[in-house]
């Protein structure tokens, strides 16, 4: 059957302090991310904000050793996949593949051709599909595939999303019950699950299923814990003028604490993986509003990282995929486009829906107000956590 691997798709972060500007740099030079009317001012604009919050960042990084773990990690998961497919009969290479940061997509897509690879399950490491992460990945990829002359007999099939598989939400329900176990009163405990936000915009303008994703995902999450822990769901990491998915992590914490809530479990929903958003965002900040709101047994769910179980899922999910029919990247993005993928490919004047919406939010001075943040600095802090 040819040659098999699997591309681990995920968004990256800065091996050490130097590297935070310039993968500031390649973050906002997404227009998934930051969308202007004028695109060639996507490019400065990404290197004007990028210089003015390198300093700030790179303080966060040092909080957490001056590194992000993500690149390690996500290798150590590959290698752990590898072996359990291995174990199971298959023989596959596993390739890494970055958004924002070494090693590149581009570079592993370059070291899968050179090694002759004939199929390619391509897996992103986000459970639940949203255009500002998987969808990002999947366009690069179809703007890859379609321009690389060496990929064009290369057999490939793609996994969307993937928050429903059984032993993710096994693994998830197991290490949440560790740390429910390591409080004196583990029924008292609330269960607080943080997903990384969105702007609300997505969801309700572009049809973003992310939201959706992530609620069902925190039910299947319950029932596989089988507890009769009340819990909540809330989104973390939102930034600029324009109103993100709610309830906000930091209001629902300082909320739970007025109802006398004391032993509080958190859960990072949508990470797969330790990184920035995790070891410096919920360990530091969001503890610290705890312990001030009166919450004083704060305890951080780990990520899954190498979790056996977790492996154990990602390997039944490659199997599944070589078995089942391809689902290419095109196809992929035909059926966002359905629901008016965000942001639009290109700037569109005059009376289609998307000039509407945005020459709306002109108007009323939102897209300015954006930029003067951006640049500013204000509520930028979380932007780096957001996506990585």
């Amino acid at each position: 059957m040819g040659r098999t691997g699997v591309l681990l798709l995920n968004l990256g972060g800065p091996d050490k302090l130097e590297d935070v500007g310039p993968f500031l740099y390649n973050l906002f030079s997404d227009p998934e991310i930051i969308r202007l009317p004028i695109p060639w001012l996507q490019k400065p604009l990404a290197w004007f904000i990028a210089s003015r919050r390198t300093k700030k960042s790179q303080n966060n990084y040092k909080q957490i050793g001056g590194s992000s773990p993500l690149r390690r990690i996500t290798e150590e998961q590959g290698d752990a996949l590898r072996q359990q497919l291995k174990d199971m009969g298959e023989d596959v290479k596993i390739y890494v593949g970055m958004r924002y940061w070494h090693p590149f997509t581009e570079e592993a897509i370059a070291r899968l051709t050179h090694d002759g690879i004939e199929r390619v399950v391509i897996l992103p490491l986000y459970p639940q599909f949203s255009i500002s992460t998987s969808g990002s990945s999947f366009r690069l990829l179809e703007t890859i595939w379609r321009e690389n002359p060496q990929l064009q007999n290369i057999e490939y099939t793609v996994i969307p999303s993937w928050y429903k598989q059984q032993g993710y939400l096994q693994a998830m329900a197991q290490l949440i019950e560790q740390e429910l176990e390591q409080l004196p009163n583990p029924e008292q405990a609330h269960i607080f699950f943080s997903a990384h936000g969105v702007p609300k915009s997505y969801v309700i303008e572009a049809g973003d299923p992310y939201q959706q994703e992530i609620e069902e995902c925190t039910c299947l999450i319950m029932n596989a814990l089988n507890r009769p822990n009340s819990h909540t769901l809330a989104y973390q990491s939102r930034v600029g003028p324009v109103e993100w998915l709610q309830p906000y992590t930091e209001d629902a914490i300082e909320e739970l604490g007025k109802k006398g809530v004391r032993d509080l479990v958190v859960v990072p929903i949508s990470f797969v993986s330790e990184h920035i958003e995790t070891l410096q965002e919920i360990d530091i900040e969001y503890r610290e509003l705890a312990e001030e709101a009166g919450i004083h047994n704060f305890r951080r769910v780990p990520a899954l990282n190498t979790h056996p179980v977790f492996i154990q899922a990602l390997a039944d999910l490659v199997l599944d995929a070589l078995k089942s029919p391809s689902l290419t990247l095109s196809q992929i993005n035909q059926m966002r486009k359905k629901v008016k993928i965000y942001p639009p490919e290109r700037w569109e004047w005059g009376m289609t829906t998307s000039a509407e919406v945005w020459n709306g939010r002109i108007a009323m001075l939102g897209f300015i107000a954006l930029i003067i943040e951006l640049i500013t600095g204000q509520g930028l802090l979380h932007m780096i956590g957001l996506l990585h």
